[in-house]
């Protein structure tokens, strides 16, 4: 009886380093990883919800008409101009303004009439008539103090206006990021899936011809399954991302929004602590409104000074009831300010709200002097850690799963080390970009510290 054919290993040896090539290219060895998008790699299929690498809006009413990619800058001037809570705050302040002519315009004239039915409309027919004009008028200053509360409440609702424009573009640029993270994290799933299946081929490979157990091709389909389980949070994550960014946009949550580019700068150094210090003192909207409501206060007590004085009214009278010379009269009547407990309450109310309107202002500009300086320090910190891994971590990771690669197919490494390696790989790859997108939040944050870019 004839004997089978006995397998050739070498030629099935040369068969897995040729197999091994396809996974990584010896001309690669030693290069930096590319930490970005593979272009050898498919994009992850998302689904209907995720897949928006060819987006293409038909709608000139969509805030991103002609857009194929998501800018940061373009986001946050949409969500300015859309979004509801901004325009109660221009609302709100546009309503303000229209306080100052009400505040500075005289009360409206009194007219009074009066007629005693008799024989006749004259006093020698039995009845009479009288008719009366009347005006009030404020003691001198009070009108403009007045004029300058108001106007003072219209200052501070612009700098509320300022500070919700600030808070806007803040969650809108930490929107924008989640969203970016989310790309950056499923191509990297991606990626990383394409390699274990390839690994999972070498596996399959060496264990029909005896150089490797069951367990491997096993192990490496368990990661697989784990590897899709990722990428299932990575989906979620990627759709709360866009339903955040087009609730700010007041819009359907579900509608598609660009890609993000896939690539953002990280600078290598800020401006220093001490110019965003001056920075921010200048440009923060909410210590302008909290400068405009002392000033509110401070003409508010002036204006309680000013009750100890009388006001007028000047009165005009044709009275048709007296004789005919002394019919027409003019007058005025003056208010006596004699509750001066009452008047002396209001002006000590008065100095206790300019009081507690100082102390809350010097309270927010410690915190803003706080939140200036950390958050300049995270940033900077942000920025060493993703230039950290974009020099030494993941190149070094790349090196060693190229190592454990090689050991492996020579059977000097078992598959779970190598599976091991590509874990790694994988985890430093998604902290790096994780890095990305911190930095770019603690900017955002910085930049609304600061009160501008």
């Amino acid at each position: 009886m004839a004997q089978p054919a006995r397998p050739n290993h070498c030629a099935i040896l040369v068969g897995l380093v040729l197999l091994a090539g396809c996974v990584w290219s010896p001309s690669a060895r030693g290069q930096p990883l590319a930490v970005g998008p593979q272009p050898a790699l498919d994009r992850p299929a998302l689904g209907a919800v995720a897949d928006r690498s060819s987006y293409l809006p038909g709608d000139a009413s969509d805030p991103f008409y002609g857009q194929n990619e998501l800018s940061v800058e373009r986001l946050v001037a949409e969500v300015q101009i859309r979004n509801p809570s901004l325009q109660a705050a221009s609302a709100a302040w546009r309503a303000a303004a229209e306080r100052y002519p009400q505040a500075v315009s005289l009360d409206d004239p009194m007219l009074s009439y009066a007629i005693t039915p008799g024989n006749g409309l004259g006093a020698d027919n039995g009845g009479g008539w009288m008719v009366q004009a009347s005006q009030r008028i404020p003691w001198a200053g009070k009108r403009p103090l007045r004029g300058c509360m108001a106007s003072a409440e219209a200052d501070a609702s612009k700098g509320d206006l300022g500070d919700t424009r600030l808070r806007l573009a803040e969650a809108a640029r930490i929107a924008f990021y989640d969203d970016y993270l989310a790309w950056r994290l499923l191509e990297v799933n991606a990626s990383t899936r394409a390699i274990v299946a390839r690994f999972r081929e070498i596996a399959r490979a060496k264990y029909q011809v005896n150089q490797a157990i069951q367990q491997d091709v096993l192990q490496a389909e368990v990661e697989l399954a784990t590897l899709e389980s990722r990428r299932a949070e990575l989906v979620r994550d990627q759709q709360v991302a866009m339903a955040r960014i087009n609730t700010l946009l007041h819009r359907g949550a579900d509608l598609p929004v660009p890609p993000p580019p896939a690539k953002v700068a990280v600078p290598n150094s800020l401006p220093t602590a001490e110019a965003l210090q001056q920075a921010a003192a200048r440009s923060r909207p909410d210590l302008f409104a909290a400068q405009a409501r002392i000033h509110a206060e401070e003409a508010s007590l002036e204006l309680a000074r000013k009750e100890y004085y009388p006001d007028l009214n000047l009165v005009g009278t044709y009275n048709g009831f007296m004789p005919e010379n002394m019919r027409p009269a003019v007058g005025m009547d003056v208010n006596i300010p004699i509750r001066a407990s009452r008047r002396s309450a209001a002006v000590r109310e008065a100095s206790d709200r300019i009081a507690q309107r100082r102390a809350e202002y010097q309270s927010l500009l410690d915190q803003v002097r706080y939140q200036v300086q950390s958050g300049l320090d995270r940033a900077r910190q942000s920025g060493r850690i993703v230039h950290l891994y974009e020099d030494t971590i993941l190149p070094a990771a790349q090196r060693s799963l190229e190592s454990a690669q090689a050991n492996y197919t020579t059977g000097t490494l078992d598959f779970l080390r190598l599976l091991d390696t590509e874990r790694q790989l994988n985890a430093q790859r998604e902290m790096y970009f994780q890095a990305v997108a911190d930095y770019h939040r603690r900017l955002a944050e910085l930049e609304r510290a600061v009160g501008g870019s």
